[in-house]
């Protein structure tokens, strides 16, 4: 793709030859359940928009995932040594890698006729869910829905079909671009809309007090 930059008088348009992976986290630390997205993401739209799929990871305090994840670091660290001493991998080996490199070289998809009516379809409903939950909230959502969504799910779906080696992005991988960007995105742009409850003046004391002496997530 591609990136505007708008800088000290001058203005260029720089081809984007990587993808991006960022990870951030909430103000306060951890995520609070009783804040809205937009309260613990605290990043501007113009940014959050400009990420294909974005999603809310929670640490979640179980005792099974908190000692697996424990398990995996230390494994990591053990064996640390013997993975620098033989990180060097034959071309044969590395399978994964070149066929990565093959795809992006050999297939450059295109979405069907058909395929391009679905994303139509979709995309007009996903902008008028996400104007039926502004007028009932009465707040935009956090992440706007907008064309470069839509422009996020034709990558997604070109990319599903370049996995497969195909030349023709159908409506199996709209689908399945369609249901990740669910999973993520508006998932996180719907995530705190049903817990905004307005409070009279005494019920806002007592949440402050409440607050002053549980931890965030309690």
């Amino acid at each position: 793709q591609t990136i505007s930059i708008a800088k000290a008088g001058i203005t260029t348009v720089l081809n984007s030859r990587t993808s991006v992976l960022a990870a951030a986290n909430p103000p306060s630390g951890r995520y609070d359940d009783l804040k809205t997205a937009q309260d613990n993401i605290d990043l501007q739209t113009t940014i959050l928009s400009r990420f294909d799929l974005i999603f809310i990871v929670k640490d979640v305090r179980m005792y099974s995932q908190d000692k697996l994840i424990a398990s995996h670091i230390i494994k990591v660290h053990a064996s640390a040594d013997a993975v620098s001493g033989d990180s060097k991998v034959s071309k044969e080996e590395n399978w994964l890698k070149r066929y990565i490199q093959y795809c992006r070289v050999e297939c450059h998809p295109r979405l069907s006729e058909s395929a391009s009516a679905k994303l139509q379809d979709q995309y007009v409903q996903i902008r008028k869910d996400m104007r039926r939950q502004a007028n009932e909230t009465g707040e935009a959502a956090v992440i706007p829905i907008t064309v470069r969504q839509l422009e996020a799910i034709v990558r997604l779906s070109e990319a599903l079909a370049k996995m497969k080696l195909s030349h023709v992005a159908t409506e199996n991988e709209v689908n399945e671009a369609v249901r990740l960007f669910t999973v993520s995105t508006m998932d996180a742009a719907r995530s705190g809309i049903h817990q905004q409850v307005n409070l009279t003046g005494e019920m806002a004391q007592a949440e402050t007090q409440i607050k002053r002496r549980l931890g965030i997530g309690n």
